[in-house]
C-alpha cells in the first residue's frame, strides 16, 4: 500500500507505503512544520501531540502574545533563517535591498500519481504512474513573491522518499538565491552515530564514523566535482544498530558537483540535516518569472540495519536511477589497454593484446588514453578528438573493425571536459577555459577545464565525439575527468552571474551525457573521474557504471568496494584484475585472489594477457567462464555485507539470486597466520527451509544453519600445516558457490 494523505482539519500530511511513514503539518504561522520520518505508523486524523512548544528563556518567539512558538526550537521542513530560528537555514535569498529574511507561508498542494522530471537534472524515476505518488507543496513570500515548491516522492516499495526543491520569482525585482537545499530534516534526538566515505585518490569511500555531538558537522566539496575526498552520502544509526540489526537513516544526494551535507545538533540535542549545493560556492540570480531546481536527495530508513538500508538503495539506484539499454543487462567482460601499454601502444600491439584477450574469453577491449591529436604524453592533445594517425593508421573506425573481426566489441576512452594548451582546440577558443581576468592559471596534470556552462563549449565537444560514434563501431565510452576546478570563471556571463558558474558547469556536463546517451542509446557509458572522484549518484543517471578507483589493488579494493555498498549497486562498480607488482602500491597478490574481488563488480582485465604464463592463462580462462556463468547474480543480486575490512584481518560479502537458490559468498583473508583460529561466517539472506549444496567441498546445509551457526571457513591456518599440504599466503581469498540441492 502507498499512500499521499491530507487531513484537512488538522492541516496534516502523512507520506506511507507498508515500510516507512513521513509526516508534516502547516504551522499556526504557516510554516510546513516536520512531525515524524520513521517506520510506518497508522494513519490517523491528527498528530499535533507531536509538535511540542514550551516558554524557555533567551528565546525570541514569533507572535507578540505567545511566549512558546519559536522556530528555534520547532521542527520544520524548509526552514529559513533571522524570524527566530537561529540554526543554518534550507535557503537564503538576498533581495535588491540587502535583507535575507524571508517567510514561506502554505498556498496550496498537490498530489499526482508517479513522479515528475527534473528539468536538466539527474533523479530517480517512476516508469508507471503505480510506482510512485508525489506531494508537491506550494508556500509563498508575500513580500517578494518568491514561491517554494516542496517535492516529495513516495515509492511503492522500500523505505525511500525523494525530495526536492523548485524556487521561483514571482515578483518584478531580482532575488540572488545565496542557499537553496534539497532537504531538510530535523530529527527529535541526537543519539547518532554519523557514517561517512571518505578518502583520497586511491584511496576513496572509506567508512569513517563520530558520534552526533553538539555543534555542526558536515562533509562537502568545493573541488567542481563531488570529489575523492567525501562522497554525498552519509548514513545516521542508532549505536546499537548494526549490519543486521537496528534503526539507520540514509542521505544520499543526486548530484556530481560541489555539494554539502551538514548535521547540526543544537543545546537541546535535536538534530538539522541539510543536504544539497555547496551553499559557500554557490548564487543564483533569479529574474521575475525565472525559476531555480534544486538537485534531489533521497532519504532511506530501515529498522533493519546497515544491509538493509544499503540494499533499498541498490534496488531503487539500480533500477530507478540508471535508464536504458544496459540498466537491467549484465556487463560486458572487458579489457583495457591502460596498465598495459599506458601511451606507448601501436595498432598491432592493440590487436595482439585484443587478440590473446578474445582466445580467454573477454568480450570488450577498451583502448584507453594516448589515441587521439598530437598525444603521446600529459602536456598535448586533450580536446583534438580525431584518430593519431601515427598510431592508428585505420583510425578509430578500422581499429573498431578489426577488434569486431576479432569477435569482440570495440570501447574508446576520452576526457571530453579538459583541453591542453598544446592543442587545436585550445588554439582556436583560448577563451573557452574557466579562468579568471588577470588572474594566473592553475593546470592539473598539465591540462585545463572547459567552460562547460557555455553552450557553444558543449556542441563543439559534442560534435568531435559524435562523429566518431556514427562513424565508428564503438560499444563503450570510459568517459574520465582527471582534475578538479580551479579560477571557476566565465567570460560568458556577467559579474552578478559568476556565482552560478558551479552549477552551469554541471548542467552542461549532463547536458552532453544526455544528448550522447540519447543518440546512442545502446552504447555502454562508464564514468570515472581519476578513478573515484566524482562516483555519484548523478554519474549513475546517465553512466550505469563508474569505475571505483584507480587503485586496482585487489587488498586496498576490498575496502573501497565495501565502503561504496554502502550506497551503490554492485553493477556500478568497475573492478579490474591488473598485474603484478600492483602499480598503485607495489603488492603481489595471487591472480585468485584479484579476480575474487572483481568478481563482486563489472569485471574485468588492466594488463597484458601475453605476459602471462600458459598456467596463469588457464586460470584467467576460469574466471572468465566463472563470471559469465554467475554474473547476474553478482551484479543485480542482493549484496550482503558480512565482515568489514575496516575492523579486522578478514573481510567476507555475498551475493544471493533473487529466488534465493544460489548464493555466492566472498571471503579473504590480508594476512596469513599460523595456529590460528577456526573461521565461521553466519550468512544472510538464504532462505532457512532450503538445502544448500557447497559446491566446494560437497557438504549440504540448510539455510537456516548457515545463517545463524554459519559457514565453516577454516582452511589448514588453524593449527599445524599437514606435511604435503600446500600452504596459504598472504592474501588468501575464497569464492564459496552455494545452489540448491534439488535431489
Amino acid at each position: 500500500m502507498m499512500r499521499i494523505v491530507f487531513h484537512e482539519k488538522s492541516k496534516t500530511f502523512h507520506l506511507y507505503n507498508d515500510s516507512v511513514s513521513y509526516i508534516m503539518a502547516i504551522l499556526k504561522n504557516g510554516h510546513l512544520g516536520q512531525v515524524y520520518f520513521g517506520k510506518r505508523i497508522r494513519d490517523r486524523e491528527d498528530f499535533s501531540h507531536f509538535i511540542e512548544t514550551c516558554e524557555r528563556p533567551m528565546t525570541s518567539c514569533v507572535y507578540e502574545d505567545d511566549r512558546t512558538f519559536s522556530l528555534e526550537h520547532i521542527r520544520q521542513e524548509y526552514p529559513v533563517f533571522g524570524t527566530t530560528d537561529y540554526r543554518h537555514p534550507a535557503v537564503e535569498a538576498r533581495q535588491e535591498n540587502g535583507s535575507r529574511i524571508l517567510d514561506f507561508q502554505y498556498e496550496s498542494h498537490a498530489i499526482v500519481a508517479g513522479k515528475p522530471k527534473l528539468s536538466g537534472l539527474p533523479a530517480t524515476y517512476a516508469q508507471t504512474p503505480e510506482e510512485a505518488r508525489t506531494l508537491i507543496v506550494t508556500l509563498e513570500d508575500s513580500l517578494t513573491k518568491l514561491r517554494l515548491e516542496l517535492f516529495y516522492t513516495i515509492f511503492a516499495e522500500g523505505g525511500a522518499l525523494a525530495r526536492s526543491a523548485r524556487i521561483c520569482n514571482g515578483g518584478e525585482r531580482p532575488v540572488w538565491l545565496e542557499r537553496a537545499m534539497s532537504l531538510s530534516l530535523d530529527l527529535p534526538d541526537c543519539d547518532y552515530v554519523w557514517q561517512q566515505l571518505s578518502g583520497c585518490w586511491a584511496r576513496e569511500r572509506q567508512i569513517r564514523s563520530r558520534a552526533l555531538t553538539q555543534g555542526v558537522q558536515s562533509i562537502g566539496s568545493m573541488r567542481g566535482n563531488s570529489s575523492h575526498e567525501h562522497n554525498p552520502f552519509v548514513a545516521l544509526k542508532r549505536p546499537s544498530a548494526d549490519e543486521r540489526q537496528g534503526e539507520v537513516i540514509g542521505i544520499s544526494l543526486i548530484y556530481s558537483g560541489n555539494f554539502q551535507i551538514q548535521a547540526e545538533t543544537d543545546a537541546h540535542d535535536t538534530v538539522r540535516i541539510l543536504a544539497g549545493i555547496d551553499p559557500e560556492t554557490f548564487q543564483w540570480k533569479l529574474e521575475s518569472e525565472e525559476c531555480f531546481q534544486t538537485p534531489e536527495a533521497v532519504l532511506v530508513y530501515t529498522d533493519r540495519g546497515l544491509n538493509h538500508m544499503s540494499q533499498t538503495f541498490h534496488r531503487l539506484y539500480q533500477r530507478r536511477l540508471a535508464r536504458g539499454y544496459w540498466r537491467d543487462r549484465p556487463r560486458p567482460i572487458l579489457i583495457n589497454n591502460w596498465e598495459a601499454t599506458y601511451f606507448d601502444f601501436t595498432e598491432e600491439r592493440l590487436l595482439e593484446i585484443a587478440a590473446k584477450a578474445k582466445e580467454c574469453g573477454v568480450e570488450l577491449f577498451v583502448l584507453d588514453d594516448g589515441w587521439f591529436g598530437n598525444r603521446s604524453g600529459e602536456k598535448a592533445g586533450l580536446g583534438d578528438w580525431t584518430a593519431n594517425r601515427e598510431r592508428l593508421p585505420h583510425g578509430i573506425a578500422g581499429l573498431a573493425e578489426r577488434v569486431e573481426a576479432l569477435g569482440m566489441k570495440f570501447g574508446l576512452w576520452f576526457e571530453p571536459e579538459m583541453v591542453n594548451k598544446d592543442s587545436d582546440f585550445y588554439r582556436r577558443h583560448p577563451d573557452w577555459i574557466l579562468a579568471t581576468p588577470g588572474r594566473g592559471q592553475s593546470h592539473g596534470r598539465f591540462q585545463y577545464v572547459l567552460d562547460f556552462s557555455r553552450k557553444e563549449t558543449v556542441d563543439a565537444i559534442y560534435e568531435q565525439m559524435a562523429k566518431i560514434l556514427r562513424e565508428a563501431k564503438v560499444s563503450y565510452i570510459k568517459w574520465d575527468m582527471n582534475r578538479s576546478v580551479t579560477e571557476c570563471y566565465s567570460g560568458a556571463w556577467p559579474a552578478d552571474r559568476q556565482g552560478e558558474i558551479y552549477h552551469r558547469y554541471m548542467l552542461g556536463v549532463y547536458a552532453l551525457y544526455e544528448r550522447l546517451t540519447a543518440e546512442f542509446p545502446q552504447v555502454l557509458f562508464e564514468s570515472c573521474a581519476s578513478g573515484g572522484g566524482r562516483f555519484d549518484p548523478g554519474m549513475l543517471y546517465y553512466a550505469p557504471q563508474g569505475w571505483v578507483s584507480d587503485n586496482s589493488d585487489a587488498v586496498e579494493r576490498l575496502k573501497i568496494q565495501y565502503g561504496t555498498s554502502m550506497c551503490y549497486p554492485i553493477s556500478s562498480m568497475g573492478a579490474h584484475v591488473s598485474v603484478v607488482p600492483n602499480h598503485q602500491v607495489f603488492r603481489n597478490t595471487p591472480l585468485h585472489t584479484r579476480a575474487n574481488v572483481a568478481y563482486f563488480g563489472t569485471f574485468g582485465y588492466e594488463l597484458d594477457l601475453n605476459q602471462l604464463t600458459p598456467r596463469e592463462l588457464e586460470e584467467v580462462k576460469g574466471q572468465i567462464a566463472f563470471m559469465k556463468k554467475y554474473r547476474e547474480i553478482l551484479q543485480f543480486g542482493r549484496f550482503y555485507r558480512l565482515q568489514s575490512p575496516f575492523d579486522g584481518n578478514e573481510a567476507a560479502w555475498m551475493a544471493v539470486s533473487e529466488d534465493q537458490k544460489t548464493a555466492l559468498v566472498g571471503w579473504y583473508r590480508i594476512l596469513n597466520c599460523v595456529n590460528g583460529k577456526y573461521t565461521r561466517l553466519r550468512l544472510e539472506g538464504l532462505n532457512p527451509d532450503f538445502c544448500y549444496r557447497n559446491q566446494r567441498n560437497g557438504t549440504r546445509h540448510y539455510g537456516d544453519e548457515l545463517m545463524c551457526a554459519g559457514l565453516i571457513a577454516s582452511d589448514e591456518t588453524a593449527g599445524q600445516i599437514p606435511a604435503g599440504v600446500k600452504p596459504h599466503t598472504d592474501f588468501e581469498s575464497r569464492i564459496y558457490v552455494l545452489e540448491v540441492d534439488e535431489t
